[in-house]
């Protein structure tokens, strides 16, 4: 029998999880794990991970050398910022995107500035034109001298644990293990540095400008790594914005856009933000965050799962691939308008 909720409701928060079990139970416990990972997806669409294996002082040196980063000049800065967007690579500068574009609302430019890269190799058998559109070459900053190590090795952590989260996917969903992993094997994965802070050049934000406007993310995941600092809001099922803080020494995980219609919504891939901090309290509140976006093989077919689809439920999407879905998606935030990704870039690439 398939399992739909009868009603699907948010609790705005972050269902807080304890991987451990998952790496150490026995498979009562996994099935725990796995069913807690299915009630947040249902509901709130976002999780709290600790006990997820990735050492704290990587945790510490990733946000390190991004902070060693952002402290550059910004002419210094802007020397890694590539003109071409469709790329995601390297810097993007303080308001040079406005998210919210995404769901297709007009908005002010965010109020952050941020640094982006993707896989160091490309993986065998990507054809040229993919390759282009793909996996574009990382920039790396001269300074500070340790940036392209950690990054890498962050990088590798996240990729790793996010396989593991499609394991307990997989079984939360009813599927055979290891279902997701053909999906993963060359994957156009992206990994976003931001950084928010108030400085006196930026001025006052205008009215209704956002930090980093109303957007569900758009792969198959997302982990996150972020300050405690307040900011990050996500949108109940109730209309309201509910502030959210990451869990010490561990991640927000939330679903994309991507694994939610593959799901056929049974799960959640929920809007969230980022506000600014109030204006009349003094100070940058600095906050950074570190998103690692999993998104399946570029040339992968998405089609709705059989396991969340019946006579009374039939599929709500079509099927599409992979990599049209994100460029669809990450290009609007960049151009400020709708784009036709055939048109643009896309043609012969899948």
């Amino acid at each position: 029998m398939l399992y739909f909720p009868a009603v699907q409701t948010s609790s705005a928060v972050a269902v807080p999880l304890d991987l451990a079990p998952w790496f150490d139970g026995d498979d009562a416990a996994q099935d725990q794990v796995a069913a807690a990972v299915d009630y947040a997806c249902s509901t709130s669409g976002f999780l709290a991970i600790t006990g997820h294996g990735v050492p704290t002082p990587l945790l510490d040196r990733m946000l390190d050398v991004s902070t060693a980063f952002f402290a550059l000049p910004v002419d210094e800065k802007l020397r890694y910022h590539s003109g071409d967007a469709a790329a995601n690579r390297g810097y993007a500068p303080f308001e040079s995107e406005a998210l919210a574009y995404s769901l297709g609302v007009d908005s002010e430019p965010d109020l952050f500035e941020a640094f982006n890269i993707g896989r160091e190799v490309v993986p065998d058998g990507i054809p040229d034109p993919a390759a282009k559109t793909y996996f574009s070459p990382n920039v790396w900053p001269d300074s500070p001298a340790n940036m392209r190590s950690v990054f890498l090795e962050y990088w590798d952590a996240c990729e790793a644990l996010g396989h593991t989260l499609c394991e307990v996917f997989a079984r939360a969903l009813n599927l055979p293990a290891g279902f997701f992993a053909p999906y993963l094997d060359r994957t156009p994965s992206v990994m976003r540095v931001n950084n928010y802070e108030r400085r006196l050049e930026h001025g006052q934000p205008k009215p209704e400008q956002l930090r980093m406007g109303a957007h569900t993310d758009y792969g198959s995941l997302t982990i996150l790594l972020a300050d405690p600092v307040p900011g990050l809001q996500i949108k109940g099922e109730d209309g309201r914005f509910h502030d959210v803080i990451p869990p010490k020494d561990g991640f927000l995980v939330n679903l994309g856009d991507l694994l939610a219609e593959w799901t056929n919504d049974r799960w959640r891939s929920t809007v969230h933000r980022v506000v600014p901090p109030p204006a009349d309290e003094p100070g940058a509140f600095r906050r950074r965050s570190v998103a690692w976006f999993q998104q399946p093989n570029h040339d992968a077919v998405i089609e709705v799962l059989d396991v969340c689809c019946d006579e009374d439920h039939p599929p709500k999407y079509p099927p599409t691939t992979s990599g049209k879905h994100l460029m669809a998606k990450l290009m609007g935030p960049r151009a400020g308008h709708d784009v036709d990704v055939d048109v643009a870039f896309l043609a012969g690439s899948d």
